[in-house]
């Protein structure tokens, strides 16, 4: 089972495959809510890389489920677990995780940095 996140005309919508099939074809879509701010788009939840408890991760988070909060670094989606979290933190905000020596995530704002600019 594979799913996605599919954010168009405002709305934020999770394509998930049937058991068995490799295809989004056949996906069920289930819309979750507004954009709350991520770009248009189409985000591979499926494949996410697992957040290392030793580093800290800046950006946009843009899904949480029942289990996994994931957080778009990049061009990679981090997923962190969602037990991690006191209370998980609004979709669509920036925010810095890192992790307390006891496991859990604490969070913060994240200062946006772009990386390029315009010379002359």
């Amino acid at each position: 089972m594979k799913q996605r996140l599919v954010v168009m005309n405002g709305q934020r919508i999770v394509q998930t495959t049937p058991p068995g099939t490799e295809s989004f074809e056949a996906a069920s879509n289930n819309v979750i809510g507004k954009a709350s701010g991520l770009k248009p788009g189409v985000y591979s939840l499926y494949s996410a890389l697992p957040a290392d408890k030793q580093q800290s991760y800046s950006g946009q988070l843009i899904h949480a489920d029942k289990e996994s909060v994931y957080q778009k670094t990049g061009v990679n989606i981090i997923k962190h677990n969602r037990v991690d979290f006191d209370k998980v933190p609004e979709i669509g905000s920036v925010l810095s995780i890192g992790y307390s020596a006891q496991g859990k995530a604490e969070t913060a704002a994240a200062a946006l940095v772009q990386g390029r600019g315009l010379k002359r």
